[in-house]
């Protein structure tokens, strides 16, 4: 939202502010925005279509595109509680699709995940990839939201690209995601509970990276399916190793058996953003977990309190 902000443009935020995680990082990256002059926010859910009407019919008019970022994220989470996955992922979904086509908003980008690709595609993983072996609900809340966008661009021409995001970390990140609790841990001393041996490996993506990408997506393209990663997965035992040189300490790693909705490796195949919106990754994994370092550093009265679940 700042890089639009910063172009001048009008933006309308809505979010339900909801508890699925810390509420206290919701709230920070809020007021970031909340005194600039072109962006306005709305606490609404868009699971409720209702409440979501008077935003395009009153308040605001012309709406160019709909970045629907909006979701229950989180691989593990979604095996106990699938049902609500559903409900944001998929019905949220619809809902924004629906108002699009019935408020004549031209281009919809939707955000997915890399969780898509399961345990068995060849790497890297290429969009036209088959994805029918999905080891989560998660997962499989967000290929229904994928072929929901598809079903809108057949039949109504809404111009849609689909986004797969890869292991999104940055500043004021998920507290569910390994860089902001193994930043804590380590920093604080605690004991850093590792899932596997840590050989797992994973394509850590820098979040100004993602917002530049997300932004380039805003171009006409019909319907496509993008894939915004690093695509230089590292393992995480390689993860903590730079996270305990940036805090200065060593992390006390308590192994726990490998979760059945992980997969072992995930590695972007990114020539396709290359070609079709001239997108790189400019962020390399050290300049982007130094700056989330320093984040938690100079955040820390609150930050060390949050909850990671």
């Amino acid at each position: 939202m700042e890089f639009l902000l910063d172009g001048g443009h009008i933006v309308v935020g809505v979010d339900n502010l909801s508890a699925a995680y810390d509420v206290r990082l919701k709230y920070w990256r809020l007021r970031q925005l909340e005194e600039r002059p072109n962006f306005v926010f709305h606490k609404l859910d868009i699971c409720h279509c209702d409440g979501l009407r008077p935003i395009l019919l009153n308040g605001h008019s012309g709406f160019d595109a709909v970045i629907n970022l909006a979701a229950l994220a989180g691989v593990r989470r979604s095996v106990e509680n699938p049902g609500a996955y559903f409900e944001t992922n998929v019905v949220g979904t619809l809902n924004m699709l629906e108002l699009c086509k019935k408020h004549s908003v031209k281009k919809f980008v939707l955000a997915s995940s890399s969780s898509l690709y399961g345990a068995n595609t060849p790497r890297p993983f290429r969009e036209d990839a088959v994805t029918d072996h999905l080891l989560s609900p998660y997962a499989v809340s967000k290929k229904t939201a994928e072929i929901l966008c598809y079903t809108y661009h057949y039949l109504y021409g809404l111009d849609v690209t689909v986004l797969r995001y890869f292991t999104v970390y940055g500043p004021a990140g998920r507290p569910d995601m390994s860089v902001f609790r193994f930043i804590r841990w380590i920093a604080e001393g605690e004991p850093l509970l590792l899932h596997g041996d840590g050989s797992q490996e994973r394509d850590f993506t820098f979040i100004e990276d993602i917002a530049r990408g997300t932004l380039l997506a805003l171009k006409p393209l019909g319907y496509e399916i993008i894939n915004l990663g690093s695509g230089r997965p590292v393992s995480v035992m390689h993860l903590i190793f730079l996270l305990e040189r940036f805090l200065g300490r060593k992390a006390e790693v308590i192994q726990h058996p490998p979760h059945l909705a992980d997969v072992p490796v995930t590695w972007a195949e990114i020539s396709k953003a290359r070609r079709l919106l001239d997108w790189a990754p400019e962020t390399s994994l050290e300049e982007g977990l130094q700056q989330t370092v320093e984040w938690y550093l100079a955040n820390r009265s609150w930050a060390r309190d949050v909850r990671l679940s």
